[in-house]
């Protein structure tokens, strides 16, 4: 089996452009290392305002609204 740089060496210059341009895409969104650390709940209490209003129920239906479903 032919080592990656190999096959890459074998392609015409545009299409070696093409495979260094999804590699460097594939990097950025999906090798990058997930933040890792505690979830922040900065946003709590930030509805209290609301709570008299609104259910939970209501909020969960209005979600399903925007969502289309």
């Amino acid at each position: 089996m032919k080592r990656l740089e190999e096959l890459v060496q074998e392609l015409p210059p545009e299409l070696q452009q093409e495979v260094y341009d999804f590699a460097r895409f594939l990097l950025e969104t999906k090798a990058k290392p997930r933040r890792k650390g505690k979830l922040r709940l900065n946003w709590a209490g930030g509805l209290r305002e609301y709570r008299d209003r609104y259910t939970s129920l209501d909020l969960q239906r209005k979600a399903l609204e925007w969502w289309g479903d």
